[in-house]
């Protein structure tokens, strides 16, 4: 038995050759080596299992053989449109240049908003998802990444499942990962009522897929082209605060309509395309945006299919840009060398530099590999808060009194590399200064840390998070 197991761990060696040949960064070719050679055969299995994370493989290719914007004959992506043109070119130069920045990195064009409001928590977020769902007349495109299938769930199934009664198109996508606990029994009544169901890209061996890596974290509603809600927010008793093990629940969602709405449609389109074979280009989907634009909009899309991982890029834009502040509310925080060197420099020439963190978290490993990069940040500046009145959901950045970013990625490895991820960046002061208070709020509760007593933590405590950090690319 002894020899069986000893040729099955270095048989497992015969992955070295593939990951090396990956070229991934050398942080986590070095994590993936040490997995692979001192955790026999479970790291292995591990990297098989969510470490190839390339999109080489031809089912994962479709992504990129089926584009809403192109298929509709619409304007080319470095271009936008003519009244969201006059007011971008309204804007100070230096925030026009940025757009533009953003609009190259993320290889989209700039929109605008003719409204946009934030949504703090399920208690705002919910009624008004709802509430659009009821008044929904042509179509309702859901995507989440987490649908659980407990009374919240059941609820919105049924809001759902009527709306398909009535006539109204109804597709649902999430992911097949991060909805495990959803189980398609549920969707019975919502068939038969006529509506559409798809899991994204997920581990389902019937199908050839075995791998987890490549999940959608997105979470994206569109209603009748014309309304769109993105975000953190997925759907479950949890994110109601009603799980006592996790207590209180923080997040955000926005509420948009105007251009962005028609971008966002087109988004959830490729996504539907990816995961089912079917295009959405009819004119029904993309109908024109009545009033005036108010607040240019930019989408930042990240994925593995996206080489040059504009979420990265996009937040260090945002470092570079701020003079005065920068706001970071975080689920997650394991960045990579890129971001965190952003983060030091800009709290290095004065900008206030303030990152929030959730203290405990459903993954306690990341938390404590997070805690790893503590250090370096606070001799730079850097103020850090955990929060610890629950769970802080929320992946927010603000930079100055103008720009704010709100959506689906944390700034893991994960969301910077791995997931399929979905941001919205908005120039208004007005929502800028309503998440400036949200953040506030949240900065009074939680316990800021102290460099002195931060470098003072046990022995087994920085032992702990300096054997993890180098596995931050595998967490």
């Amino acid at each position: 038995m002894k020899i069986f197991f000893l040729l099955c761990y270095f048989a497992s060696w015969s992955f070295i050759p593939h990951l090396l040949l990956l070229k991934k960064r050398p942080a986590a070719t070095l994590a993936w080596l040490w997995a692979i050679v001192f955790i026999p055969l479970l790291g292995a299995f591990a990297y098989l299992a969510i470490g190839t994370d390339r999109l080489k493989r031809r089912r994962l290719k479709r992504r990129n053989h089926f584009s809403a914007r192109a298929s509709r004959q619409r304007r080319p992506d470095s271009a936008t449109d003519a009244a969201t043109a006059v007011l971008v070119q309204a804007l100070p130069p230096r925030a026009r240049q940025f757009l533009q920045l953003l609009s190259r990195i993320n290889q989209l064009p700039v929109s605008s908003a003719a409204t946009l409001r934030v949504l703090c928590n399920a208690e705002e977020f919910y009624p008004a998802l709802a509430q659009r769902i009821r008044a929904a007349t042509h179509h309702l495109h859901l995507e989440f990444y987490i649908w659980q299938g407990d009374a919240t769930g059941a609820r919105f199934l049924r809001l759902l499942t009527e709306a398909a009664q009535r006539g109204v198109i109804v597709r649902l996508l999430l992911d097949g990962v991060g909805s495990h606990a959803f189980a398609e029994s549920h969707l019975a009544e919502f068939g038969a009522a006529g509506g559409h169901f798809s899991w994204f890209q997920s581990l389902d061996p019937r199908r050839g897929r075995f791998f987890m890596n490549l999940r959608n974290h997105c979470k994206l509603q569109i209603v009748d082209g014309a309304v769109a809600f993105v975000g953190g927010m997925n759907i479950g008793l949890e994110h109601e605060g009603r799980d006592p093990a996790l207590g209180h629940w923080r997040d955000v969602q926005v509420e948009v309509t105007g251009s962005v709405a028609a971008e966002l449609q087109e988004v959830f389109a490729d996504d539907w395309y990816f995961a089912t074979g079917e295009k959405i280009t009819a004119p029904e989907f993309f109908p024109p945006h009545p009033g005036t634009p108010r607040d240019p909009a930019h989408i930042v899309l990240g994925g593995p299919d996206r080489p040059n991982e504009p979420v990265t890029k996009s937040v260090v834009s945002l470092l570079n840009d701020a003079s005065e502040r920068v706001w970071i509310a975080t689920g997650y925080f394991v960045p990579d060398d890129t971001v965190l060197t952003a983060l030091e420099l800009a709290a290095s020439r004065g900008v206030d530099v303030r990152l929030l963190v959730s203290e405990k978290g459903d993954h306690p490993l990341l938390v404590t590999a997070g805690r790893s990069y503590y250090a370096q940040l606070l001799a730079a500046g850097v103020r850090i808060f955990e929060y610890s009145a629950g769970i802080h959901h929320a992946k927010i950045a603000l930079a100055d009194d103008q720009w704010a970013m709100v959506g689906s990625a944390n700034l893991d490895y994960r969301s910077l590399r791995l997931n399929f991820e979905l941001n919205l960046l908005f120039h208004s002061p007005p929502q800028n200064a309503v998440l400036a208070g949200i953040l506030t709020h949240d900065f009074g509760l939680c316990l800021e840390v102290d460099p002195a007593t931060f470098a003072q933590r046990p022995r087994r405590q920085q032992f702990l998070e300096a054997a993890l950090r180098p596995l931050s690319p595998l967490l």
